[in-house]
């Protein structure tokens, strides 16, 4: 049974377009309303600042990883309204490679900087039965290092959109101590309907944890079409709250507890026999 000291998080969807200001003002509008409902996490989607025709686009935007006005305005966000933000990702430069890092950097309630992930697993696919096919490796140096965060909803474990296709990674999240998985996110819509929910519960029942997942939804300027159905799921599967379509935020409570008798009672992570 959840408690009054459960901590609520929130996922954050969006349908960023090519206004970095505006697509700021809209995050931290919505970083502002789960504050206000009593978030103690909030998770932005994956190129939450800008969605673009090109990459010639993108790279206009790349910051360098002290500052840049994308950083500038979720650390304001964040310390003003007093609460965590994982920010999806911001493309951030990479020394000696001309591909920046498709980085998700997490802010404390005081809009200081305290963690980066850099995504790991790069969208190099053609989707079956459509002409529809990405190679973001071409233009985003990938990342090495798997991430774990502690934060006021709990030890969190950073990953981004096509990560969750590969659960080893999940693994050693939860081996270094991982409690909830964070999934800033741009699914494309066919492999959206075929897989987005599936994975995200099965990510969350064989590692006992929860899953906060935030998603980019609907068409954005390239004509592309994203998914959308942020959710967050708890340690056994369940969905507690979710978003189709839209802009908005999911929120839910975190029932800490409950995660911590099922991992007594039910201990499959301990009965791991292959690393």
């Amino acid at each position: 049974m959840m408690t009054m000291s459960d901590p609520l998080v929130a996922a954050v969807q969006m349908t960023s377009g090519l206004d970095v200001a505006a697509n700021l003002d809209t995050a931290r509008r919505l970083i502002g309303e789960a504050a206000g409902l009593g978030a103690c996490l909030v998770v932005l989607p994956e190129n939450f600042a800008f969605m673009g025709r090109s990459e010639a686009e993108r790279r206009r935007i790349v910051e360098p990883i002290d500052g840049g006005p994308i950083q500038a305005g979720v650390a304001e966000a964040a310390r003003a309204a007093g609460v965590w933000v994982i920010a999806g990702t911001t493309p951030i430069s990479v020394a000696g490679d001309a591909r920046p890092a498709n980085a998700c950097l997490v802010y404390d309630d005081t809009g200081r900087r305290v963690a980066r992930y850099d995504k790991i697993h790069l969208f190099d696919v053609d989707i079956p039965g459509r002409d529809e096919g990405y190679r973001e490796s071409a233009n985003a140096a990938p990342g090495k290092e798997a991430v774990v965060v502690d934060t006021p909803a709990g030890r969190a474990g950073l990953t981004v959109c096509y990560d969750l296709r590969f659960p080893e990674l999940y693994r050693r999240l939860v081996a270094q101590g991982a409690e909830l998985f964070t999934v800033p996110a741009a699914f494309t819509a066919p492999t959206g309907r075929a897989h987005w929910e599936v994975l995200l519960r099965a990510r969350a029942i064989e590692d006992q944890c929860f899953v906060v997942a935030a998603a980019q939804s609907g068409f954005h300027p390239n004509d592309r079409e994203t998914y959308g159905d942020s959710m967050v799921v708890d340690y056994w599967g369940r969905v507690l709250q979710r978003l189709p379509r839209g802009t908005g935020i999911v929120l839910a409570a975190l029932d800490r507890a409950g995660q911590s008798d099922a991992r007594q009672r039910f201990p499959s992570l301990g009965h791991r026999v292959l690393e």
